[in-house]
C-alpha cells in the first residue's frame, strides 16, 4: 500500500498503547491520514516514555500491547484501508539496567566468552587487563557502598552480574575478577561506543551481518506478514557502516517498503542518491520550508541585536578534546595499531581535523573529498602536525580507524551543532533547528523551489515534517518567533529595554530566552503555573545544553538559581504586559505563517508526516515538553466542528493527497510566478496538471496584495480550503480573503 501521508504517534505503556492507537483510527481516517507512524515498538526499558532505549530487539513490547496488540492494530488499519510505519533503532540499545538487557548481561558475565560479544562495540583495549569501563557511579565514592547480594553486584537498586566462580570474598575483591569496572560518569572513560555522548545507549555492530539477523527477527516478520508498509530508522549516521546496512535491510524488506533515514543534511549536502531508500525523516523540508518565512529584511537589525556568533568549528573540537575524550583516545590506539607507529600529537592533529568538517560524516558518495580537504587544510595551518596527520591518513586506509573516525565525527557534529550552537547562537533562534544553520538566515523563493524541484525528480517520496520528537521547538513556535524578522527593530527596542528594567544573568542567555518565552506567550498574557513550570524547565535545559555557565556533567547552582529567578520576574514584573502587547502584534502574521508554511508541508513533493497534535496549533519546546499528552478528544470536536483554520488545512490537504495519489506522488513540480508590486510575498507551485497551491509570506510588511496577482492555468479551480471556484488572473487579496494559502483543485 503506497504511504501518502504518516501522522506520528508517540506510544508508550502508560498513555498510549497499541490498544489506544486502534481507538484512534476512526478519528485519522476521517483527517485522511493514509499510514500511523509509531515510535519504536520492540522491548524497551521499563516504563520508558519514548522506547529508543530498546533493551529486547527480539521482542514487541509487552507494556504497548505484545504482538497480538500490535497484529490487532495492523489488521484493524488495514480494515480501513490504512497501514502503518514503524520507527526502528538500529544503532543502540538501552543499558541503563542491565538485568532487562539479555545481551548486555551476558558480556558483563562472560565478556570476551560471551556469545554476545560481538553484538557490541566495547573497547577490549580501553583497560590493560581488557575489562569494560562501565560509567555508571555518581562518584568514585559509590565504589565503596557496593556489596555482594547473591549472584550479583548492588549499588542500592542496581545490579551487575558476578561471573561463574568469582563470588567469594568482599565486594572489592569480588569487583576486581569481572569482566568489568564500575567508574564514576564524570571521570568521561567508556568501555563502550555509545550514543553520542549517552552512556546508558550502547551500540550495536550492525556491521556484522549474524548481529543484524539477530536484531532484525522481528522486522522481518512484520514485512512477510503484511503487518506494516514502511520503516523510519533512527539515527543511520550512528552505524559503522550506514550503506552496508541499508543494502541489508533492502533485501530483508524487499523493493516495495518504504523506508525513510534519519539524517541530517548539512544545508547544501544532498543524500547520497545510491542508497536504497526513499530519502530522509525530512529535516531539510523543515529548513527550507520553514527558512521561506524568514524576512531578510530584519537579518541586519538582529545580527547587531545579537552580537559574534558561536564559532562551531572551536565548539566541535571541544566535544572531541572533552565530552569525547573515550572515543578520541581510541581511535589514536587504532591509528597505531593500523600503522605500527606512533606520534604524540596524533590527538590534536585528529581534533583539528574533525573540526574542519561541515558535514556529519563523509564516507558517502560524493562526499571523501571533504575529509582529504580538512586533513590538507589542517597540515596547511598547522605544518608541524605533518607527522600525525600522514599517520591518520595511512591508518584510514584500514577499516576500523576509518569508521571510527566517522563515528567520532558524527557525535562531535551532534554535540557541538544540536547541543552547544543551536543553544549559544541568538541571532533568531527559530533557526536553530536539526538540519538548518543559524548562520543562514533565509532560504529565498529560488531556493526553495530548486530543492523542491530537485526533490520532486531524485527524492519524491521522502518524508516531509515540520514538527518531531527531536525538534528544538515546534512547528509553530518558530512560526511566530520567525515572525520577530519582520519586526527587527521594535525587537531590538523592546528586549534593550527590557534587559535594563529585568537583566538577566547573562545577556547572551537572556537574549536566547526572551525569544523562547515570545514563542510560547499565550496571546492573552495569563501565564498559568502550568506554563511557568514548563519555561523553567526549559531553561534549564538549555543553559545545560549551552554548557557556558552549567551544564549537564557539573551543575551551577548558583547560576541556575539566577536564570529561575529571572524568568519569574519577567512573569511577574512590568515586562510581562509589553510582552502581552508585542505578541498581540505578532499574533495574525505568526498565525498566517504557521497555516501557510503546514499547507506547503502537505503539498510539496515528499510524504508528510503530522507529528501528533500538530493538527491544530501546538506550543511545545523541546523533549519532554513535546512528548506530553495529547488531548485526542480536543482533536476530534475541532475535526468535527470543521471551523479550526489549522485542522481545515491539514484535512483539506490530507484528503486531497488521499483522491489524488499520482499527482502528489509522482505529479511534476513547478513554480507559478507572481506579479504586480509584491510578488515575492506569494509562493505558488503546481503539483501535476490538476493541483496548483499558493500561500503568502512577509504579511507585516505594507500590504499591496490587492496589486499582487497569481495567473492560474487554464480551466476552473476549486480551492480545496474554502470551496471557492477561481479563474483566470487572480489578485492576492482575493486569493487570500479567508486563508494565508489556497489548495486549487482543477
Amino acid at each position: 500500500m503506497a504511504v501518502l501521508s504518516t501522522y506520528r504517534l508517540q506510544l508508550r505503556g502508560d498513555g498510549l498503547t497499541f490498544a489506544d492507537a486502534e481507538a484512534l483510527l476512526d478519528y485519522l481516517d476521517d483527517l485522511g491520514v493514509s499510514h500511523l507512524y509509531l515510535s519504536p515498538i520492540l522491548t524497551a526499558t521499563r516504563g520508558s516514555a519514548h522506547g529508543y532505549d530498546v533493551t529486547d530487539p527480539t521482542v514487541i513490547s509487552a507494556e504497548l500491547g505484545g504482538a497480538e496488540g500490535f497484529s490487532r492494530l495492523a489488521r484493524a488499519a488495514r480494515a480501513r484501508g490504512m497501514g502503518l510505519v514503524v520507527d526502528i533503532v538500529p544503532n543502540h540499545v538501552g543499558v541503563e539496567s542491565p538485568e532487562q538487557n539479555r545481551w548486555w548481561w551476558d558480556v558483563l558475565t562472560h565478556g570476551r566468552e560471551s556469545a554476545f560479544a560481538d553484538h557490541f562495540d566495547v573497547d577490549w583495549s580501553a583497560e590493560p587487563d581488557g575489562r569494560i569501563i562501565l560509567p555508571v557511579l555518581g562518584s568514585a565514592a559509590d565504589l565503596n557502598r557496593v556489596t555482594v547480594d547473591g549472584e550479583v553486584l548492588r549499588l542500592d537498586d542496581r545490579v551487575w552480574p558476578i561471573a561463574p566462580g568469582t563470588g567469594a570474598g568482599s565486594a572489592a575483591a569480588v569487583h576486581a575478577r569481572q569482566h568489568y569496572r564500575l567508574s564514576d560518569w564524570r571521570d568521561g572513560a567508556c568501555g563502550y561506543r555509545r550514543f553520542i555522548t549517552i552512556n546508558s545507549l550502547a551500540a550495536v555492530r550492525q556491521e556484522d551481518a549474524a548481529v543484524f539477523d539477530a536484531g532484525h527477527v522481528e522486522v522481518g516478520r512484520w514485512v512477510r506478514e503484511g503487518l506494516i508498509d514502511g520503516l523510519r530508522l533512527d539515527h543511520l549516521d550512528g552505524l559503522a557502516d550506514p550503506a552496508g546496512y541499508l543494502d541489508r535491510l533492502r533485501v530483508l524488506t524487499g523493493p516495495q517498503t518504504w523506508i525513510v533515514a534519519e539524517k541530517t543534511l548539512a544545508p547544501g549536502e544532498s543524500l547520497d542518491p545510491g542508497l536504497p531508500i526513499s530519502g530522509t525523516t525530512g529535516y531539510d523540508g523543515l529548513r527550507e520550508i520553514g527558512g521561506l518565512f524568514v524576512d531578510p529584511a530584519g537579518e541586519a537589525a538582529l545580527t547587531e541585536l545579537a552580537g559574534p556568533a558561536p564559532e562551531v568549528v572551536e565548539l566541535k573540537r571541544a566535544a572531541v578534546r572533552d565530552a569525547l575524550s573515550s572515543e578520541l583516545a581510541r581511535l589514536c590506539r587504532a591509528i597505531v595499531d593500523a600503522t605500527g607507529d606512533d606520534s604524540p600529537a596524533l590527538p590534536e592533529a585528529v581534533t583539528e581535523v574533525l573540526g574542519r568538517i561541515g558535514v556529519y560524516r563523509t564516507d558517502y558518495r560524493g562526499l571523501a573529498p571533504l575529509l582529504t580537504e580538512a586533513i590538507d587544510d589542517t597540515g596547511s595551518a598547522a605544518p608541524q602536525l605533518a607527522p600525525a596527520l600522514q599517520l591518520l591518513a595511512e591508518a584510514l586506509r584500514h577499516p576500523a580507524p576509518a569508521a571510527l573516525l566517522q563515528q567520532i565525527c558524527v557525535a562531535a557534529t551532534a554535540i557541538a551543532v544540536e547541543g552547544n550552537e543551536f543553544y549559544r547562537h541568538t541571532r533568531l533562534v527559530s533557526l536553530n533547528e536539526i538540519g538548518s544553520s543559524p548562520s543562514r538566515f533565509t532560504v529565498s523563493a529560488e531556493e526553495f523551489h530548486r530543492h523542491a524541484g530537485r526533490r520532486a525528480q531524485q527524492w519524491p517520496t521522502a518524508m516531509i515534517t515540520l514538527s518531531t520528537h527531536d525538534t528544538k521547538r515546534s512547528e509553530d513556535v518558530r512560526a511566530r518567533i520567525s515572525v520577530l524578522s519582520q519586526l527587527a527593530d521594535q525587537w531590538a527596542k523592546r528586549v534593550t529595554r527590557w534587559n535594563y528594567i529585568c537583566s538577566p544573568p547573562d545577556v547572551a542567555t537572556g537574549m536566547f530566552l526572551w525569544q523562547s518565552m515570545f514563542g510560547v506567550w499565550p496571546v492573552s498574557g495569563v501565564v498559568d503555573d502550568q506554563l511557568r513550570s514548563r519555561l523553567q524547565d526549559y531553561a534549564r535545559k538549555a543553559i545545560r545544553e549551552a554548557a557556558v555557565h552549567t551544564d549537564w556533567t557539573a551543575p551551577n547552582a548558583e547560576f541556575e538559581r539566577e536564570v529561575q529567578d529571572w524568568i519569574d520576574a519577567v512573569l511577574e514584573g512590568p515586562v510581562a504586559a509589553e510582552m502581552t502587547a508585542l505578541v498581540s502584534r505578532a499574533a495574525a502574521a505568526s498565525e498566517s505563517d504557521a497555516l501557510a508554511q503546514k499547507l506547503l508541508s502537505l503539498t510539496v513533493p515528499g510524504v508528510p508526516d503530522v507529528y501528533h497534535g500538530t493538527e491544530i496549533f501546538d506550543d511545545s519546546l523541546v523533549d519532554p515538553d513535546n512528548r506530553r499528552p495529547v488531548d485526542f478528544s480536543r482533536l476530534r470536536t475541532e475535526l468535527a466542528k470543521g471551523n479550526h483554520a489549522k485542522m481545515r488545512v491539514v484535512a483539506a490537504a490530507l484528503r486531497s493527497r488521499r483522491e489524488r495519489p499520482a499527482t502528489y506522488l509522482c505529479g511534476a513540480y513547478a513554480p507559478v510566478a507572481a506579479t504586480g508590486v509584491a510578488p515575492e510575498r506569494v509562493i505558488a507551485f503546481t503539483r501535476g496538471d490538476d493541483v496548483l497551491v499558493a500561500v503568502r509570506r512577509w504579511t507585516l510588511r505594507e500590504t499591496g496584495w490587492d496589486q499582487t496577482y497569481l495567473t492560474l492555468p487554464e480551466g476552473a479551480w476549486t480551492d480545496r480550503l474554502t470551496g471557492r471556484v477561481l479563474r483566470g488572473t487572480v489578485s492576492a487579496a482575493e486569493l487570500f480573503t479567508d486563508l494565508p494559502g489556497v489548495l486549487l483543485e482543477r
